[in-house]
């Protein structure tokens, strides 16, 4: 058998070896951190719309937003209705000139 001594590693070389372990190790432990961020990101349910919040007969919904505390729905014949985000119930209705906010003017 051999019995020549082990090589005796340069300081500078350690160090150099340490430092990319250690980024190795922030790199696994930030890619953990991304991955459990967009899993709890995904299970979010999203906004809660009141259960009886409902539309006249042959009114359609073109656009939805909220607030706090009221859901606004642009419908299809130029108006935006105002709804109670708890209740649902009708707040506030706004007519929409023809022609406002790109409307075609032949309505």
């Amino acid at each position: 058998m051999d019995s020549s001594p082990e090589p005796i590693e340069p300081a500078n070389l350690r160090f150099l070896r340490l430092l990319v372990t250690g980024m190795t190790v922030v790199m696994v432990v930030g890619l953990l951190a991304l991955v459990v961020l967009l899993v709890m990101r995904f299970r979010d349910d999203g906004p809660i719309l009141p259960e009886n919040l409902t539309l006249e007969d042959g009114v359609a919904a073109q656009a939805v937003t909220m607030g706090d505390g009221w859901v606004a729905i642009v419908t299809e014949d130029n108006r935006i209705l105002i709804h109670d985000r708890i209740t649902g119930a009708l707040r506030q209705e706004v007519v929409l000139s023809p022609g406002a906010f790109g409307a075609s003017v032949s309505e």
